[in-house]
């Protein structure tokens, strides 16, 4: 980028800040391009890698091919999710999946670009295929529908977000945001619009298209009064389990489980 071009972009982002700031909390604006969201995605992703005792990521390969069919069932599964017909950027985003080794965190996240992180926690708690697909569907929706970087926006600012994009950010803060990206609390909005495309995903797929609603309500038989902070209480359980069975019937899904057979070898396969 030639110095004429980067000072305008500057100057439009001073502007662009001015504006955000007299945006309501659940407002969404992004002035961010689909590459910058992947250039984000790739830089926190490549400290997410080095994290090692935050993050402690299962290899590709190992343990007798255990990892390698591991990783198949859950590609498997998100790209079913991705070849709905419906993920916006399906194929500008890199859509990369790894699985974080902690039974006791049942939790997910995607990054900028379509980076997307599963713990074992969370795929040994659900019983479904279809819970897990709804999960997937749900992250997706945030990397899809760029609420991440809108969220990170208003977290840390335009400015600075672009100089870890363009790799000109210290190390410091490319890790402080690496560490964050597993409790990122969305705005109701947000939190709404990734529930209903997790439902509008799952409905371009063999899957159980309120998917989604079976992990609220597995927490809710076991009395859990409050779901990770990957599912924020915006708003409560309840009322979402509510609204994504509604969605789905809104939307004339298929509301039948899919065929399970995979989903305990899928689980049998983890450390």
């Amino acid at each position: 980028m030639n110095v004429g071009l980067k000072t305008a972009r500057y100057l439009y982002i001073g502007l662009i800040t001015l504006f955000l700031s007299s945006c309501d909390k659940d407002g969404s604006f992004n002035v961010f391009s689909i590459e910058d969201d992947k250039k984000l995605g790739q830089q926190v992703s490549a400290e997410i890698a080095n994290s090692h005792a935050q993050y402690p990521l299962l290899p590709e390969t190992g343990r007798n091919g255990q990892n390698e069919r591991a990783y198949s069932h859950l590609r498997r599964i998100t790209n079913n999710v991705l070849n709905s017909g419906k993920v916006q950027y399906r194929n500008e985003f890199v859509w990369q999946t790894k699985i974080v080794v902690n039974d006791s965190v049942q939790n997910a996240f995607c990054t900028p670009g379509g980076y997307i992180y599963v713990y074992t926690g969370l795929i040994k708690y659900l019983d479904t295929e279809d819970q897990l697909a709804g999960v997937l569907g749900h992250e997706i929706a945030h990397a899809d529908k760029r609420h991440t970087t809108d969220n990170l926006t208003r977290e840390y600012g335009i400015q600075l977000l672009l100089q870890i994009a363009l790799g000109q950010a210290s190390q410091g803060v490319l890790v402080d945001i690496a560490r964050s990206l597993n409790s990122l609390r969305y705005s109701r909005a947000a939190e709404k619009e990734a529930d209903d495309f997790s439902v509008i995903y799952l409905c371009g797929t063999n899957y159980k298209a309120d998917g989604a609603a079976g992990f609220f309500e597995k927490m809710e038989r076991e009395g859990s009064s409050a779901p990770p902070e990957f599912l924020s209480t915006h708003p409560n359980p309840g009322n979402r389990i509510e609204a994504i069975h509604n969605k789905a019937q809104e939307e004339g899904c298929k509301l039948t489980p899919a065929e399970d057979a995979q989903y305990q070898s899928f689980k049998s396969s983890l450390p």
